[in-house]
């Protein structure tokens, strides 16, 4: 950061008279008391080329203005300097240029700028101006004042109104995914409690004194067998299910026992063949093999009830663990983590919109070699909340297709979350990153969602965030740092 000339220098600084200052469009309008103040404390410094003006971030002390060459302005994206700006108009202004803003607040330079050509700059002392701004202009100031704390408070509303319509969104999806679970596991309890009624039913018909103690043995040991089996049972596709339904149909009614078609599912469901029968044929005499069957389709059927209240309650404890994982109570604000938790758990917020039947297809490819970055979680899931809605949206009821990619480049992770909806237009495109801009309809959208998602990604996790688009193929790429900011 240059200082004026006075700060470097036992020789007098350079000065521009008034009438010199009148030329430049900032001070053409100004009183006489004002613009000699202007020519008393404003140094013109000479800058030569490739050195930079002011520093991003370094505390903000001078207000500029450009009196020859050229200079550019640029950012720190992504560990990476991006130019903003490059101008060699006379009179640009640069460095603290919200010098009017109360000056004890202690303000750092939004941008570097750096002298591309020699340079002429003129320097004022931000905190000295600001005094005799607010001197000059009271009404103005108050004015620029109350328009930047409206603007922001306004912002934070509406960008907590955004927050709470997304919530809002994944409470319904959320409630939906706990209901099924929940319903599931209430039908298979009720029907448990009948099955159980009817097994113990059968037990008292095969101890009834018509079964030797040895056969009653086996049968309990097949019926160990027979629940160990459906803990395991494999998953069969339905021409396999209905060729082993078939084959133990065949074995029931060859056997004399009523209603084959109606058991046989049962026993192929829990993962059960003909085998397994004939090895009840033989524990069992002719008289009680009917009855032993029966009472091991109920052993069997309250099993396989069992194993889906347990699906059921498992379920709902997975999303009951995401739902934390997603809104991240208990755990720090800023730590290191695996960016794959962050985007699993939103996916699951929105599982009611990518289940069966919704039309969109998941598909993932992460990087599990990725090591933990730096981060705010709880931001990072609003990040990808909002990137996900719109993506949703933009597929509406489908076909189509959510990608989820993850991988590394350079010094940063990548997280690349594509759509197969219509595409943004080019001239939409170059705004979606602009506060209160949006395509919905009015009362579906504040346009400030990827606005949020903009300013988390850029200047709470100095990262990048692109677009590229086409019919058919969106692609959202946020790039976040591995190592922490100093």
């Amino acid at each position: 950061m240059s200082k004026p000339a006075s700060e470097s220098s036992m020789s007098a600084p350079a000065r521009l008279s008034p009438a010199e200052l009148r030329t430049l469009f900032l001070f053409a309008d100004l009183t006489d008391e004002q613009v000699g103040w202007i020519a008393e404390n404003a140094d013109v410094v000479p800058e030569p080329a490739g050195k930079d003006v002011v520093v991003e971030g370094e505390p903000a002390e001078c207000f500029y203005v450009l009196l020859s060459g050229t200079i550019a302005m640029s950012r720190q994206v992504g560990g990476e300097s991006v130019e903003t700006t490059r101008t060699d108009q006379r009179g640009v202004y640069f460095g603290d240029v919200q010098f009017y803003v109360d000056a004890d607040i202690a303000r750092v330079y939004p941008a570097s700028v750096r002298a591309i050509t020699d340079c002429v700059v003129l320097a004022l002392p931000a905190r000295e101006f600001a005094a005799e701004f607010s001197r000059w202009y009271p009404m103005a100031v108050h004015l620029l004042e109350g328009l930047r704390l409206g603007m922001k408070r306004g912002d934070q509303v509406l960008a907590e109104r955004e927050r709470l319509l997304a919530l809002g969104k994944l409470s319904a999806g959320l409630t939906h995914e706990l209901n099924n679970p929940a319903a599931a596991a209430g039908r298979a309890a009720d029907t448990l409690r009948d099955k159980v009624a009817g097994m113990r039913a059968k037990l008292a018909m095969i101890a009834d004194g018509r079964i030797a103690g040895d056969q009653l043995k086996k049968l309990v040991m097949a019926q160990d067998e027979f629940v160990k089996k459906v803990r395991y049972a494999p998953s069969l596709s339905a021409l396999e299910a209905a060729d082993r339904e078939d084959e133990v149909s065949d074995w029931l009614d060859g056997h004399g026992i009523d209603g084959g078609w109606d058991l046989a599912p049962v026993f192929v469901a829990g993962g059960l063949g003909v085998e397994d029968l004939d090895a009840v044929n033989a524990a069992a005499n002719e008289t009680t093999l009917e009855g032993a069957i029966r009472w091991l389709a109920y052993t069997v059927e309250t099993e396989s009830l069992l194993r889906e209240i347990l699906d059921a309650t498992t379920r709902i404890s997975d999303l009951v663990l995401a739902a934390k994982q997603y809104s991240q109570m208990d755990r720090a604000p800023h730590r290191f983590i695996d960016v794959h938790e962050g985007l699993d758990a939103t996916l699951v917020m929105f599982g009611r919109k990518l289940g069966e039947g919704s039309g969109i297809g998941i598909a993932k490819d992460y990087d599990r070699t990725l090591p933990l970055i730096p981060a705010y979680p709880a931001e990072l899931n609003q990040v990808w909340t909002n990137i996900i809605d719109n993506a949703l949206d933009a597929m509406g009821e489908g076909p189509g297709t959510l990608t989820v990619r993850t991988g590394r480049t350079d010094e940063c992770v990548f997280v690349e979350i594509g759509d197969t909806g219509p595409g943004i237009p080019p001239d939409v495109r170059k705004r979606i990153f602009e506060p209160f801009f949006t395509t919905k309809p009015v009362g579906r959208g504040t346009g400030l969602g990827l606005d949020v998602t903009y300013r988390v990604i850029v200047t709470r996790h100095h990262g990048d965030i692109t677009v590229e688009s086409e019919p058919g193929n969106t692609r959202f790429q946020v790039k976040l740092p591995v190592t922490e900011e100093p």
